[in-house]
């Protein structure tokens, strides 16, 4: 009964607009979290592509087999190696998906066809968008195209996103009976603020755990916020001072990272 009053405490404040009384932060990506007002909306670069194809990406006008045709928006990301793909469709119903390697992928056909493409490192699936990261040195110019058809041949095949559905999305900020007053004020505000601001930037964020006696809460970063290279200052400048400034309790954010992502830190340091 207590975490429930104390959630809706904290929602009452936030509807009563209070998150204004933060001050703004700064980040070194225009699009970061916090670049200008904290969770403002921001407005991005977007380019339409209407794809059509009967057998292959690029259809010949007399070709007499079945079309198919999708309206795909690409959608630049702070990370400059991803770039979200808005295939008009929902993607996810519930929560959100990372695919940090190919192995990760087996259980989702989509993943699969994306990651069976030269150059792609990591795919992540949202509320209706898909983030896909690319190696350094490849080319948006000659991926893009060969994404394009993935997607649309995923949507007209009929598949289901995950083979086996029990294991497609977990919540994370679900607010379970045995959640402390402060864990369950952390993942309100999670969910609530600071989620749809790192949604809106092709990623996402998932609450690993909170220790009461260091007052650090762990969060991990996915999608195109995974190997950002403003990750750091937007865990740092935006969701830390947030979570702070409404639970004192929290004293600190701390980012968790899978292999891949410790594999990349230390190959950036020792180039």
């Amino acid at each position: 009964m207590t975490v429930r009053v104390s959630v809706f405490r904290l929602g009452r404040r936030l509807r009563l607009g209070l998150f204004n009384s933060i001050k703004p932060e700064t980040t070194n990506c225009s699009r970061c979290l916090g670049a200008t007002t904290l969770f403002q909306p921001r407005n991005h670069n977007q380019h339409a592509f209407y794809f059509s194809s009967s057998t292959s990406p690029f259809p010949s006008p007399f070709s007499t087999g079945q079309r198919r045709s999708m309206f795909i928006q690409t959608q630049s990301t702070p990370n400059p190696e991803s770039l979200m793909f808005h295939p008009g469709k929902p993607v996810m119903d519930v929560g959100s998906a990372d695919f940090p390697n190919p192995r990760s992928a087996m259980n989702s056909p989509l993943a699969k066809s994306i990651f069976a493409i030269d150059g792609i490192t990591r795919v992540f699936f949202g509320s209706d968008f898909v983030t896909v990261t690319k190696l350094e040195d490849a080319s948006w110019e000659f991926l893009k195209p060969e994404i394009f058809a993935a997607i649309m041949d995923f949507y007209s095949s009929g598949e289901p996103l995950f083979l086996d559905s029990q294991a497609a999305a977990s919540k994370d900020t679900a607010i379970h009976d045995d959640d402390s007053e402060i864990v369950a004020m952390i993942k309100e505000l999670l969910e609530t603020r600071i989620r749809p601001a790192v949604q809106d930037d092709g990623g996402d964020i998932v609450y690993c755990g909170f220790d009461p006696d260091t007052g650090i809460v762990k969060l991990k970063m996915q999608g195109a916020c995974s190997g950002c290279p403003s990750s750091s200052v937007t865990l740092k400048s935006g969701i830390e001072n947030m979570l702070m400034h409404y639970v004192p309790e929290v004293k600190g954010v701390e980012q968790e990272m899978d292999a891949e992502d410790e594999e990349a830190a230390l190959s950036g340091q020792t180039e």
